[in-house]
């Protein structure tokens, strides 16, 4: 049985450069180096099993988590470990590997997967399970947990975000396969969301699943929002959460025995020239994706991994963080110089208060930078945030809860069913300019800390 969801809370952005073109047709880039950064991986604690000069094959494991030895992070390429970076009282910032070009690939056993034991053992060695998040704490899949069902969002609904139904209409075969394996490791259900009316050849339905039509603006395509609208996370309740392109990367291994590495980037912004959609490796260097694409200026920039509401700002020399998927380059706004400052009335300022005029130019592009615009202030209880958060939660008391760190109101007023991405619109449409997303992981972090 399928289900049909129509949003109406949320906010689409329209910014100006969009990735054109066919993910088919992607220009392959070949990355001068990949890195592995463990923050990505929220939850576990990396030790390195490598070592700067080793050699290392596509799927060898070079991260462990301590606790649970049996989860891996495995490398995306073959070729050598050059690096082993370290931060400030020594914590592991990312392993970079230099790939050698070869195809030197480590084959995991397909056979006698017949089991959520075998299965759980066959995922965590491929590196696959870090992939796999789950609710409560927004954290890598809990090695000794059992989810009682598993949300797949096969959509992506993000600020200029790639178009996943064109990158996952050739993978059906990927998707089932995924599919029938993750069902050895639940009794629930698995829930596949894909966007409604699609433009080309929607997500084909996947026996075993039951999938979501979606139909909404951002964030319709949240994990969590599709788990909120269908089937909420309660206190004692586990949930397991993936994109569609985590669920192929299983089927694939699943049916072949070696990891798919490769991944479709959207290489989008405004700052782009042409923006468009390239082939490469997760974890690919930024220098490589963005070399020769980006528009000659005088104004600063900032390049962003992911989309501008939930990505992580880089330099040149930074590298693709998970979900491995946008590339976004807008101004850094640093060095503009405005008549009226964050209050100024033109209309290119993308807007959402009608104060603006740009708030009723409804089909114009915009191009924003980085700016806050506005200063940080007391919490205004305005009702703003429920307007673009479509869960049924009192999004401006739990984050009261969360600052006060009152982990009984916490778990009152939905804790347990949200992650930051949830809140990113939110963040967006706050007057007081909070940091909803880094408050609400700090809360989670917080409340994983007492409860567990």
């Amino acid at each position: 049985m399928n289900i049909t969801l129509n949003l109406k809370k949320g906010l689409d952005l329209h910014i100006a450069g969009a990735a054109t073109g066919s993910p088919a047709t992607a220009e392959t880039v070949k990355p001068r180096l990949v890195a592995l950064t463990p923050d990505d991986f929220p939850g576990l604690t990396l030790k390195p099993l490598v070592k700067e000069g080793d050699t290392v094959a596509q799927g060898t494991a070079v991260l462990q988590d301590k606790h649970h030895p049996e989860v891996c992070i495995t490398s995306p390429v073959a070729g050598t470990v050059k690096a082993v970076e370290r931060g400030e009282r020594r914590k592991l910032e990312r392993i970079v590997i230099e790939p050698d070009g070869s195809n030197n690939a480590v084959t995991f056993d397909v056979k006698n997967i017949d089991n959520e034991d075998s299965a759980r053992k066959f995922l965590q060695s491929s590196g696959l399970w870090s992939m796999i998040r789950q609710r409560p704490y927004n954290i890598v899949a809990n090695p000794e947990s059992t989810p009682r069902d598993i949300f797949v969002n096969a959509l992506d609904t993000a600020p200029l975000a790639p178009d996943m139904d064109a990158i996952l209409a050739s993978q059906a075969k990927e998707l089932a396969a995924g599919a029938a394996l993750l069902a050895k490791l639940t009794r629930g259900t698995i829930y596949i969301g894909r966007r409604q009316g699609s433009k080309i050849a929607k997500i084909a339905d996947i026996a075993g699943a039951t999938m979501v039509d979606i139909k909404g603006p951002h964030p319709a395509g949240n994990a969590g929002i599709i788990a909120s609208n269908i089937k909420p996370v309660n206190k004692g309740e586990t949930i397991w959460t993936l994109d569609g392109i985590t669920l192929a990367r299983i089927g694939h291994l699943a049916l072949n025995g070696t990891l798919d590495t490769d991944c479709i980037v959207a290489v989008t912004g405004s700052e782009v020239k042409e923006p468009t959609y390239i082939k490469t490796i997760t974890g690919c260097d930024i220098e490589s994706i963005v070399e020769g694409r980006l528009i000659k200026t005088t104004h600063h920039e900032r390049i962003i991994s992911g989309n501008v509401l939930t990505g992580f700002a880089v330099k040149n020399d930074g590298f693709l963080r998970f979900p491995y998927t946008q590339v976004t380059v807008i101004p850094e706004g640093d060095d503009v110089v405005e008549f009226m400052g964050w209050a100024s009335l033109s209309p290119k300022k993308m807007s959402t208060s009608r104060s603006f005029p740009g708030h009723f130019l409804l089909k114009k592009l915009f191009r924003p930078d980085a700016r806050l615009l506005g200063g940080r202030r007391a919490m205004i209880m305005s009702g703003q945030y429920d307007s673009v958060v479509p869960m049924d939660i009192m999004t401006e008391y739990l984050i009261k809860a969360i600052l006060s760190k009152n982990i009984e109101n916490m778990e009152a007023l939905g804790i347990y069913e949200v992650a930051p991405e949830d809140f990113a619109l939110a963040e967006y449409v706050c007057t007081s300019k909070m940091p909803l997303q880094t408050i609400v992981a700090q809360g989670l972090e917080y409340l994983r800390k007492e409860l567990e």
